[in-house]
């Protein structure tokens, strides 16, 4: 078993065919297929099968393909963990990549110009399966849950709104159409779990796949939906977008720097957790958002 033949098989697993694998990869077909059953060899498996003009992986592959990126994430991070200064890899949810990150990264670079920073926004799910995977070293999201080998400290506040086009009273939310974020995404959990406590049954409701789409939807008049102040700051300033007080809002969440429970955490990532607990943090944050 190898890193090169490890590596192999999570391209074929993320990329869903060989073909598309080699392409990642930058080899040949017959050299994925070759790592490939090499490794299913070793292990006494078989980890991929024929479906139709394509593969697919077995059971065994899939649950190999989850060690096999958590061991190169981890490996990853060691070689990391051995650099005075290396590279700095980030996640966040979408509403904290799109309105937290930005003027946190720049602050945090004004600092530390010598680190190099990625950082990828997806919605919650991609992102706790990223850092348990090992894939990045810190994340900023919500309160992250029991049961998963994450830990996470709380560094800043913000509230989240019901927004809706001018002219959406109060009285108007029973009846409408409730705009949601896709299944996986922090937002939409917690607009599902505010209808529940509010008693609302939407008649309807209408999932994107973008804060950027559900803000315009509701200032088009598809719907109303439940974000953060930060994230509608600009619409509701301009009158595209109106708050509407509903009973239960504005709700207070806090955003975490959230890490892997387990594993050795590198310089850089110590550096920016440490600095996302700073006043000059939440200063950087509050000036972007007025």
């Amino acid at each position: 078993m190898t890193f090169a033949q490890l590596r192999t098989l999570v391209a074929v697993a993320e990329e869903g065919s060989v073909r598309a694998a080699a392409r990642r990869l930058v080899v040949t077909e017959p050299a994925v297929s070759a790592a490939v059953a090499a490794l299913g060899r070793d292990v006494g498996q078989r980890l991929i099968a024929r479906e139709g003009r394509g593969v697919r992986l077995t059971p065994a592959g899939r649950t190999l393909a989850g060690y096999a990126a958590e061991i190169l994430g981890l490996a990853e991070q060691a070689r990391r963990e051995l650099e005075t200064t290396g590279p700095l890899r980030l996640a966040a949810v979408t509403t904290a990549g799109e309105y937290v990150l930005p003027p946190l990264l720049k602050a945090f670079r004004g600092r530390h110009p010598e680190i190099e920073v990625s950082l990828d926004v997806g919605n919650r799910a991609t992102v706790f399966a990223a850092l348990e995977h090992h894939q990045v070293e810190l994340a900023v999201t919500g309160q992250p849950p029991s049961g998963r080998a994450l830990t996470g400290v709380p560094f800043l506040a913000y509230r989240l709104i019901v927004v809706a086009a001018p002219g959406t009273r109060p009285s108007d939310l029973r009846d409408a159409t409730w705009l949601l974020r896709e299944r996986g995404s922090g937002t939409r959990e917690t607009v599902e779990r505010f209808l529940a406590a509010a008693g609302i049954e939407p008649r309807s409701t209408m999932t994107l796949g973008s804060n950027g789409a559900v803000k315009q939807a509701a200032a088009v008049g598809l719907g109303v939906t439940l974000l953060s102040e930060q994230a509608t700051a600009a619409e509701v300033a301009a009158g595209s977008l109106v708050r509407v007080d509903a009973p239960g809002t504005p709700i207070e969440r806090r955003w975490y720097a959230v890490a892997p429970a387990h594993g050795p955490e590198t310089a850089s990532a110590a550096s920016f957790r440490a600095f996302c607990l700073t006043a000059e943090a939440r200063r950087a944050v509050a000036f972007a958002a007025n």
